[in-house]
């Protein structure tokens, strides 16, 4: 049952934490969903006026939910009707039955507000242990947290996680990278969790200081919180000689822990006993057919303070169908591709800044920092600026050896992007890092 660890070591010798629901057959597995989600349905209807108001403007109720195709009967839930509803709109329990509260920064706006039961705490525990035990943790590892305690999810879920399987926690939080690199090498750290961009400025500042993390102890790490290309995973796994895995998860669902990778590192498992996805066309609306891309969509079926329908995420991906290695059943959702309020659009073009990050990173002489400044040239065109960080060697060099680079990186982007991009090679350590959610795109169009 959730909340009971089931371990067992599958072919590759990885640790699968509850094998009874990781690995259940598809039939029992829709079972359940639909049983949950017909359960979560009636207790919307009964509980939150929100819910009631928009299931009665399309005349649908839990008696109208016979199958999981059903589901595309059900009303959307978006960020603005979370942000309309703080605090507590969206509360389905009584209020004495809270015992944690978290949310988002709220920086443009009214933060999201998520609402736990004491069970929800206990979804969420399992939910990382099964996260975090794919990653490799088991009760023998000593895990440097350094995803943001406090509201943020981050840090509290890898926490829990860890705390779950037994493992020792050092719950670290962001910043400090001075403090951060001496306990690493203190304590014997061998596990680190937190954002890909902050594992990336902790081994330039550790490099800076001259410390091989190669003779550390340290071997995996679980990183989320902001989109990654494959190449930028390639860059960590080499810095460190450690294996990277992408982890997913957001404030408005439960935090870190709705999907993760194993071994495998192709896709991400969902957590589907848990939450419900889907995938649907952004513009209209409908559920797409198995592996297009679309916006990925979650209903929270088991949660109990403030459950959500039909949430969406915002976030691009597309579902792998074919079986993992791994022994997992549940269905895998592809690395995220980026947001739908992320994606730039030049000269009637889509991009995503992971399709720059992904190219930038296959260039030889450049450091993994860069910036998109997005502005509206005189001829009223859309122009893009990027700034790229270049390796000290390098950007000491003649002139000639700058400008090469400079137009193979323009070169490489117009190949794979199909529009121009203007390069602005830039010294060492010019752009800011971010102790948290690295800052990618300026955005001047609208200004």
């Amino acid at each position: 049952m959730i909340g009971l660890s089931c371990e067992l070591k599958n072919k590759a010798g990885a640790m699968i934490y509850n094998v009874e629901y990781e690995c259940m057959e598809a039939g029992e597995r829709k079972k359940l969903q639909l049983a949950n989600l017909k359960n979560l349905v009636e207790i919307l209807y009964n509980r939150v006026p929100f819910y009631r108001k928009k299931m009665a403007a399309l005349g649908v109720s839990s008696r109208d939910i016979h199958s999981l195709g059903d589901i595309e009967k059900l009303p959307f839930t978006t960020k603005d009707d979370l942000r309309e509803l703080y605090p507590h709109g969206l509360l389905a329990c009584p209020k004495d039955r809270i015992v944690e509260v978290h949310m988002s920064s709220g920086t443009t706006g009214k933060p999201v507000v998520d609402e736990y039961t004491q069970n929800d705490i206990n979804i969420w525990r399992e939910s990382m242990a099964r996260t975090m035990a794919a990653a490799g943790c088991t009760r023998d590892d000593i895990v440097q947290n350094c995803y943001g305690y406090g509201l943020f999810t981050g840090g509290p879920g890898a926490h829990y996680g860890a705390m779950t399987l037994g493992a020792e926690v050092l719950p670290m939080s962001s910043g400090n990278t001075a403090r951060q690199l001496m306990v690493m090498q203190d304590f014997g750290s061998t596990m680190l969790t937190c954002t890909p961009s902050y594992a990336l400025y902790m081994a330039e500042e550790a490099a800076d200081a001259g410390l091989d993390l190669h003779k550390l102890p340290i071997s995996k790490g679980c990183f989320g919180a902001e989109p990654w290309s494959e190449n930028m995973r390639k860059e960590i796994e080499g810095r460190y000689g450690m294996k990277a895995y992408d982890i997913y998860g957001l404030t408005e669902i439960i935090g870190p822990g709705v999907s993760f990778e194993c071994e495998a590192q192709n896709g991400l498992h969902i957590n589907e006993d848990l939450f419900y996805p889907e995938i649907i066309d952004p513009e209209s609306g409908k559920i797409l057919p198995r592996g297009e891309k679309g916006e990925l969509v979650f209903t929270t079926l088991t949660k109990e303070g403030t459950p959500l329908l039909r949430y969406r995420t915002r976030d691009i991906t597309y579902f792998i169908d074919e079986p993992c290695p791994c022994g997992r059943t549940t269905a895998r959702m592809h690395r995220l591709f980026g947001r739908t309020d992320d994606m730039l659009i030049i000269r009637g073009v889509n991009v995503f800044p992971s399709q720059i990050e992904h190219a930038l990173f296959e260039i030889e002489g450049t450091e993994p920092a860069y910036l998109i400044v997005v502005s509206r040239g005189v001829t009223h065109l859309d122009e893009v600026e990027l700034q790229v960080e270049v390796k000290k060697d390098l950007f000491s060099d003649e002139t000639k050896g700058l400008e090469a680079l400079r137009a193979k990186i323009e070169n490489v982007m117009k190949s794979k992007l199909q529009i121009a991009v203007k390069v602005k090679l830039v010294e060492p350590k010019t752009i800011e890092r971010s102790i948290g959610k690295a800052k990618r795109v300026i955005d001047n169009r609208q200004i």
